[in-house]
């Protein structure tokens, strides 16, 4: 068998073993990028290799998957994925998120621990050069908070599906009092709970470093039935929600090919003018967080729609004009 086959033999052992329920042979043809007649020659590999594994009943369907885990030898972990779980480490602690940062190292001493000496030893000299070939570089921005004990105590009542209270302090704004439904925690240039009301049952996001006196309170509170996170988030161009627009931008030839490269939105396209340029297309809210991403590409944008989103521009041109003026 290549090299190649053999690693695919030996990853589809690896995501057997970190499945609790198992997989079936559709799942291990997408996760191993294959088509479903490979999947069931890799898997008839992992069943020859690996006597642990055990067949789940799962009607319609069959479940494969390998109790009590992998051995050391065959979970070692690569020079590069350790360097990146260093790096990521250090990204956290850099942009002050320091109690997610002990976590990601507390998981790289685990790891190291449970290898054999040899191959740690193999592996130190290549991983100590990388760590010090590459850095992360740091961006202006708010510096997200995301205190451990705050974010024990959300996860706590997202798990356990109960009211989280807590007092929330916005700017200009008197401290108020919030009892609502946690359905989870977005994490950025900014760290946000999202949340359902309990009364109106209305999502809206709160900065963790705006609350304070953070508790799990009595009784059960589930998000909403037809809540999905990953949905929500993908609705803003940045964190705020508010209502969704079709967004039109005419990117110039001079930027075209970084606009092609760049991500805009999940829901982009993007369209080839003739004289070079693009149209770039997708639905969102955020107009402001859009704006301020526009200011960065400077006379390459022209904003075709939507009117609010060029009012929310000039606007901020305007209040831009104003300090510009004011300063001495």
């Amino acid at each position: 068998m290549r090299h190649d086959k053999a690693m695919m033999v030996i990853e589809l052992a690896r995501r057997m073993a970190a499945s609790a329920e198992g997989l079936t042979l559709d799942e291990m043809a997408r996760e191993s990028r294959v088509g479903r007649r490979t999947a069931e020659r890799l898997r008839d590999a992992v069943l020859m290799l690996f006597p642990a594994v055990e067949e789940v009943s799962d009607p319609p369907t069959k479940r494969w998957r390998i109790r009590g885990g992998l051995s050391a030898f065959e979970q070692a972990p690569t020079t590069t994925e350790l360097v990146e779980l260093t790096k990521a480490a250090q990204g956290l602690r850099a942009t002050g998120e320091a109690g997610r940062a002990v976590a990601l190292e507390g998981l790289e001493r685990k790891l190291k621990s449970a290898m054999r000496s040899t191959t740690l030893n193999r592996l130190a000299p290549d991983l100590e050069a990388l760590v010090r070939a590459e850095t992360i570089a740091v961006q202006a921005g708010p510096r997200p908070s995301a205190d451990e004990s705050v974010l024990a105590t959300i996860r706590g009542a997202v798990l356990a599906q109960q009211p989280l209270g807590f007092t929330y302090a916005r700017p200009g704004a008197e401290p108020r009092r919030r009892s609502v439904a946690p359905c989870g925690v977005m994490f950025g240039r900014a760290n946000y709970l999202v949340a359902a009301d309990r009364e109106s049952g209305r999502i809206q996001t709160f900065r963790l470093d705006r609350m304070s006196a953070v508790e799990a309170q009595d009784g059960v509170a589930p998000p909403p039935a037809d809540f999905d996170l990953a949905v929500f988030a993908s609705q803003s161009f940045g964190i705020y929600q508010d209502e969704i627009e079709e967004v039109v931008l005419r990117v110039a030839p001079i930027g075209a090919d970084e606009a092609r490269a760049w991500r805009w939105h999940p829901t982009q396209t993007i369209e080839d003018q003739p004289d070079g340029g693009v149209i770039v297309r997708f639905r969102a809210s955020g107009m402001r967080e859009l704006a301020w991403h526009l200011f960065t590409w400077g006379e390459q944008v022209t904003i075709l729609g939507p009117q609010r989103l060029k009012a929310t521009m000039a606007g901020e041109l305007a209040a831009a004009q104003r300090a510009l003026e004011a300063a001495p």
